[in-house]
């Protein structure tokens, strides 16, 4: 087992400079402590449907995202509340959304696992597997065709590798040199069934060789490393250099979704191990080893972001359901 300190030391020493070190535990915090806040609000019976928390997967979600410009676009999947706050979707809006009602970035309609933010780049998140894979290269193949240098990401699971949608969206961004950055979070699990379970060939990077694209895997707890990864694979995309496959290997340190068992499939020794590897911790304790930056600066934004969440659950609670004459709205396009 890799041990993620010393991962997030060694990347440390690259040379990030303190203010981008603490923007990316901001952006961590900030998903970590808003997921957070939504189980305690599920298991209090204020949330309807579904809720997939992103909790001990922050790392990856914040190091690709820090490299993305407004306009570029990202896919997500049912875990997607991370990709969208990474994105610049506001707590508020994520927090809103999943309490049903209309100043959440769906308007209410779409819960847990359908939030849409175009204006900030997020294209949608789905509870179906697989699809965001070829919506991204869509995307991609759009941006081409507009001679534009905006780049599409598609996040996804270990589970989707072994659906067709993967091969398809995976081959055709490879022979078109579409602007598009594949990111398999590979957190071991699809649902409850191990992905040593449902593959052969466990090493999701290595199959970017068939494609003959790049096939980059990267410890996925360790903010830096996905950092630097992302960093030369969204370069490579807007430079009009194709498409490239990261394997950010992580965990879900909470059940699949709120309400569900968290072991039985699992060992808690292997939850507790994982638990150990905390993206967050790592990045905190080896900055401030370092002297790059002081706990302080830590505790401050902690604070910061602690008072950003409060402020998130009121406005969620104090604001009103989609009223009934709304009904048919948002199901056709307004533009001809």
């Amino acid at each position: 087992m890799l041990d993620t300190r010393a991962e997030t030391a060694s990347a440390l020493d690259g040379g990030l400079d303190r203010e981008r070190i603490l923007g990316l535990y901001r952006e961590m915090v900030n998903i970590r402590r808003t997921e957070e806040q939504l189980a305690r609000s599920y298991q209090g019976g204020h949330i309807p449907g579904a809720c997939h928390t992103y909790v001990g997967q922050e790392a990856v979600a914040v190091g690709v995202c820090a490299h993305l410009r407004r306009e570029d676009v990202v896919f997500s999947t049912h875990r997607g509340h991370g990709h969208a706050l990474a994105k610049g979707v506001p707590p508020r809006e994520v927090m809103a959304e999943l309490f049903g009602k209309a100043t959440g970035c769906s308007r209410g309609r779409g819960g847990s696992m359908h939030l849409f933010a175009p204006e900030v780049g997020l294209m949608g998140t789905t509870g179906i597997v697989g699809p965001n894979i070829l919506q991204a290269t869509g995307a991609g193949y759009s941006f081409k065709l507009l001679k534009s240098d905006k780049v599409s990401v598609g996040f996804f699971g270990d589970g989707a590798v072994n659906n067709g949608a993967f091969h398809e969206g995976v081959n055709l961004a490879a022979i078109w040199d579409l602007p598009v950055v594949f990111v398999c979070e590979n957190n071991l699990y699809a649902t409850e069934v191990s992905f040593e379970y449902a593959t052969r060939n466990t090493d999701v990077a290595e199959r970017a060789r068939a494609y003959g694209i790049p096939g980059i895997a990267v410890d996925g707890n360790d903010v830096m490393a996905v950092y630097e990864a992302a960093e030369a694979a969204v370069a490579r995309a807007r430079a009009g250099h194709g498409p490239t496959l990261l394997e950010c290997r992580t965990y879900r340190t909470r059940p699949h979704a709120e309400g569900m068992r968290d072991g039985g499939y699992r060992t808690t020794d292997e939850i507790a191990a994982w638990k150990g590897r905390d993206p967050i911790t790592s990045l905190r304790e080896g900055a401030i080893a370092r002297d790059i930056a002081a706990a302080a600066d830590f505790d401050a934004i902690d604070s910061d972001i602690t008072a950003i969440v409060s402020d998130a659950l009121a406005f969620a609670v104090a604001s009103p359901f989609p009223g009934p004459e709304t009904a048919t709205l948002h199901i056709y396009s307004d533009h001809g």
